[in-house]
């Protein structure tokens, strides 16, 4: 370390969760920088599934955790998250802050986000409905609660009033006539807010203390580089900044402290929503990636698209990001297969692209171009060194490698914490 962020290197849904638990294990403090209860982590600890929407997923090794101030937090989310952590035996109380600069999912925000989505029809993003992107933009447009103000319940009564009340007036311009009740709205924020008191503090010391001290710090992102609301395949992308530089504006931590940014791909790729997508694929490849790879969203349930590893979005987010090395996930989910293609490349018309191309219309004209790789046909879930893996399976991780352009530190080979090669720890902490 001593800050280490994670970034997811395609359209989310990476495996950052697993590898957040796995560096929290050597770290003093875990920082969340962006995103909201639209994001989903998943960790399997012993067979025990623990699933994240706004925790870090740090907080299983008893880590101090934060929540940043670049995230949006939705408050009766958060109250719902803690609660089913406690009540599966973590410790969240004592490890968990939220950033008081860190602004408030309303709850307008999530009728927003379905009226927005339907009144885009055909050309709707795909959003989880949970009111990320308006919350982003009231806070944009300096019209956002910020959740230390949560805290002054009788400055903020009438202020919640107030925007409930204009908000409901949107809503039915937009054509939503489902008109929410200030009154009980704000008494449920403010009964919620008072649960979350003793988490939500200036983490901004905290931070600071930190990074003087060279302690261990892992910064969390949530989403994908390729869902970057500069960088990503606008506009089907989040309404934050998944990327290195986001996450030095959603915790405060400067640029000059980041020592190593750790990129998680799949093996495969995976994306959410509407947007461009090269190397999709369909019929039994899709089924079989999707169903063994559980590729259903945490926070949704919706079905993920799948296709098969685009190594010209990985080299570009390792490219964008400054990625130091990555971490390759879900690789068991391609055992049976008897061949595997990746794409290092596309072409539209007579135009070759190593990179994602930046005008939507071309990024969807683009058809990869394959290469095909032997399957391994073995299950490698047990294995626990890249020179116990089948010749095929190296061969392929090689490949990888080669088309991103940074080694792989560790390679997933299973859901549990366990089921892990750690091939370099070197370049995931000291």
């Amino acid at each position: 370390m001593p800050v280490t962020v994670i970034v997811g290197a395609q359209w989310g849904d990476e495996g950052k969760g697993k590898v957040v638990d796995l560096l929290s294990r050597n770290a003093d403090l875990v920082i969340r920088s962006q995103g909201g209860s639209n994001a989903g982590h998943t960790v399997v600890v012993k067979g025990t599934t623990y699933q994240f929407h706004l925790i870090p997923s740090g907080i299983l090794e008893g880590t101090r955790c934060v929540l940043g101030n670049g995230v949006v937090v939705d408050p009766a989310q958060l109250v719902k998250e803690i609660a089913l952590l406690e009540g599966m035996g973590v410790d969240v109380r004592s490890h968990l802050l939220v950033s008081d600069r860190a602004h408030v999912v309303m709850p307008y925000h999530p009728r927003f986000d379905a009226a927005q989505e339907r009144a885009r029809g055909s050309r709707k993003i795909g959003t989880t409905n949970r009111g990320i992107g308006p919350a982003y933009e009231d806070k944009v447009r300096r019209t956002g609660i910020r959740m230390g103000a949560l805290l002054d319940r009788e400055q903020c009564a009438k202020r919640i009033t107030e925007l409930i009340e204009d908000r409901n007036r949107q809503l039915e311009r937009l054509g939503d006539d489902l008109v929410l009740d200030a009154a009980a709205e704000r008494t449920a924020l403010l009964e919620e807010a008072e649960l979350l008191r003793p988490y939500i503090v200036d983490t901004y010391p905290l931070t600071d203390e930190a990074l003087r001290k060279d302690a261990r710090i892992v910064v969390e992102g949530a989403q994908g580089t390729m869902l970057d609301i500069d960088l990503g395949t606008y506009p089907y992308v989040t309404s934050s900044s998944p990327t290195a530089g986001g996450a030095c504006t959603g915790t405060g931590i400067p640029p000059n402290r980041i020592t190593r940014v750790i990129g998680i791909v799949k093996a495969y790729t995976t994306r959410v929503g509407e947007g461009p997508f090269p190397t999709e694929v369909s019929g039994e490849i899709e089924t079989l990636l999707r169903e063994r790879g559980h590729e259903y969203g945490v926070t949704t349930g919706r079905p993920r698209r799948v296709g098969w590893f685009d190594g010209t979005v990985a080299r570009y987010s390792a490219g964008v990001n400054g990625m130091t090395a990555m971490v390759i996930t879900k690789t068991d989910v391609l055992d049976t297969l008897d061949a595997v293609s990746t794409a290092g490349s596309y072409r539209a018309g007579e135009a070759v692209f190593t990179y994602p191309p930046s005008d939507l219309g071309t990024f969807a004209s683009c058809i990869p171009e394959y290469e095909t790789h032997a399957g391994w046909k073995r299950d490698i879930s047990s294995i626990r060194s890249r020179e116990e893996l089948p010749s095929e399976c190296r061969e392929y991780i090689a490949h990888l490698e080669m088309l991103v352009g940074v080694p792989a530190a560790a390679i997933s080979v299973g859901p549990d914490r366990e089921e892990t090669i750690l091939d370099n720890p070197s370049l995931l902490w000291d």
